[in-house]
């Protein structure tokens, strides 16, 4: 395309926005209760002692509705290609993420802890659409080596076609603010989930065109 048309067809409104914007357009990113809010270190739960309802069991953990029932899909097939995957850790509530977090600060230190866990309030655990995955063996639980495990390679694989992507993905530390964590799912959604498969896009600031995350505002 020359300049001249390229500029005449710009000009006539006929270039596509970026995929970012397409992405964003229809979905809800601030409110705590949406299945696609976006929960970094720069966007904080509104509320932040937000309680998701109703809640599933799922061996022990719980998960939103629709999240639970996309993990149980999401076991089954696994467990039918001979994978056992174990849920470790679901919705958490304020005060238990509050705890969590602190016992990362005495143990590393606040600057090390604030990769490692969420400060509460800002946890996708406590949207009920986040989960923690391991196997059953115990084989490399939340370490970056569970990447490696049958567990692992299949939530890899197969996790988007249940509506989940792995959360903190490998090399995204400076816009997820996070180490690798090949173990958090988070639920976003069948559609959400085979866009960014498809387009190769890694992280949901990505995805939606938002400011990456890699340290709190405060």
């Amino acid at each position: 395309m020359t300049g001249a048309l390229a500029g005449l067809v710009l000009s006539l409104g006929m270039i596509a926005p970026p995929v970012t914007a397409v992405a964003a357009q229809g979905y809800d990113l601030n409110t705590a209760s949406s299945l696609q809010v976006v929960v970094n270190k720069h966007r904080q739960l509104n509320p932040t002692g937000y309680v998701p309802g109703p809640l599933v069991a799922v061996q022990g953990e719980r998960l939103r509705v629709q999240a639970a029932d996309a993990y149980k899909r999401f076991a089954k097939a696994a467990k039918a290609a001979g994978v056992n995957i174990l849920p470790i850790s679901g919705y958490r509530s304020f005060s238990q993420q509050t705890s969590l977090y602190d016992s990362y600060v005495r143990q590393y230190g606040q600057a090390t802890a604030d990769t490692l866990a969420a400060r509460p309030g800002y946890s996708e655990h406590q949207t009920g659409l986040a989960m923690d995955i391991g196997n059953a063996s115990g084989t490399c639980a939340l370490q970056a080596c569970f990447a490696n495990t049958p567990a692992g390679k299949w939530a890899a694989a197969h996790g988007w076609e249940y509506g989940f992507i792995i959360r903190y993905p490998a090399g995204a530390e400076a816009t997820t603010g996070y180490t690798y964590e090949p173990w958090h799912l988070r639920y976003v959604g069948p559609a959400i989930a085979l866009d960014m498969n498809s387009n190769g896009i890694a992280t949901l600031e990505n995805y939606f065109g938002l400011e990456k995350a890699p340290d709190y505002l405060r």
